[in-house]
């Protein structure tokens, strides 16, 4: 999606999050919280990287493990109850609806489903918390989903970083008025910043064949053109912010008053409603305050996109069932699930 949007070195300077457009992944590429400066000199980051240390409990595997309860190996279904009540009131008061449903994207987006171990096929594991990781260029700005988030994971520390990315994912499009997805539970986490995927694993958002490089990554993690066209209608939400991603408007008759942190591009009018705005708002282009993307146009220029993209122009509650029934499918690649067949809450 422009909204898995998103990143050959896995370790990028430090000094500032800088994105060419050539480069440029998009996909929810903004949010309502003021971007830090550098990643490395935040002491914000700098606690939450002293935090992630301190979490780990060593085990007699030699391995590591975040702390867990006995109901879950992973995560304690009570807390995760409580963790989603402590995100809704993060969603009312920071508006950061589009970066929350970013992180949980690119945290499960860069599954491979040609690697069978675990957790080198990337996927939903929680390694997006980890700098290097954080530093790829797709991930410029989800800095912020962490540090918004952080503060829940220290409260509820028998929830796994993988299940609060998409938890949070999740609720963000929920709480935003789209369709209830059929999550579950008990992703374990990565342990160790050596675990990370390598960069490039995830979409661009102005590729020279937009149509073939969305197969290419999406069908990597086996989806089809239905799941690729439902899951790009969630840029019904959020800005693209041109100092991260390369592409968009500093700021447009939307989005120069907030709510939230001011400036950039949106693909819709209300940009923190989600509904299927975003196809109609592609077909018909008159509007030059919205954004479109290579990889947005190409769902109404594809013919097996157009399919979908028309359907889900005209027909709200169609794109509801379809993309609800691929956030759930994306939210689970890669996972690695104790007890193996997840849990609800």
């Amino acid at each position: 999606m422009a909204s898995l949007t998103g990143a050959a070195s896995r370790l990028l300077p430090a000094a500032r999050f800088t994105v060419s457009r050539t480069t440029a992944r998009l996909y929810f590429s903004s949010s309502s919280v003021s971007p830090l400066k550098c990643p490395k000199s935040s002491p914000l980051l700098s606690h939450v990287f002293r935090y992630q240390k301190q979490s780990l409990v060593r085990v007699s595997s030699g391995s590591f493990s975040t702390v867990a309860s006995a109901k879950s190996a992973a995560s304690d279904p009570d807390q995760l109850k409580s963790a989603r009540e402590d995100i809704k009131e993060l969603l009312n008061t920071k508006f950061c609806h589009p970066i929350l449903v970013r992180l949980g994207w690119h945290d499960a987006g860069t599954y491979n489903k040609n690697i069978e171990e675990w957790p080198q096929r990337g996927g939903a594991n929680g390694s997006l918390r980890f700098e290097v990781e954080l530093k790829h260029g797709a991930n410029a700005g989800l800095v912020n989903a962490l540090k918004l988030l952080q503060p829940i994971k220290d409260k509820y520390s028998a929830v796994t970083y993988a299940d609060l990315f998409q938890l949070a994912s999740a609720t963000a499009i929920e709480e935003a008025g789209g369709p209830k997805i059929p999550m579950k539970y008990g992703r374990m986490d990565v342990s160790v910043p050596e675990q990370c995927p390598e960069e490039g694993r995830l979409p661009d958002a102005g590729p020279p064949s937009p149509a073939a490089h969305l197969r290419d990554v999406f069908y990597r993690m086996g989806l089809n053109d239905k799941e690729i066209v439902a899951l790009s209608g969630a840029h019904t939400l959020g800005r693209s912010r041109p100092e991260r991603s390369g592409w968009g408007k500093r700021e447009t008759k939307y989005t120069k008053d907030g709510p939230g942190a001011p400036g950039g591009q949106s693909w819709t009018v209300q940009w923190l409603k989600f509904d299927n705005s975003y196809f109609k708002d592609i077909k018909e282009r008159r509007d030059n305050d919205l954004l479109v993307l290579p990889t947005d146009a190409v769902l109404f220029e594809d013919p097996s996109f157009k399919e979908y993209a028309e359907k889900y122009a005209v027909d709200q509650d169609a794109f509801f069932k379809d993309y609800a029934e691929a956030h759930a499918c994306l939210s689970n690649l890669g996972a690695k699930f104790d007890p193996p067949q997840g849990f609800s809450i």
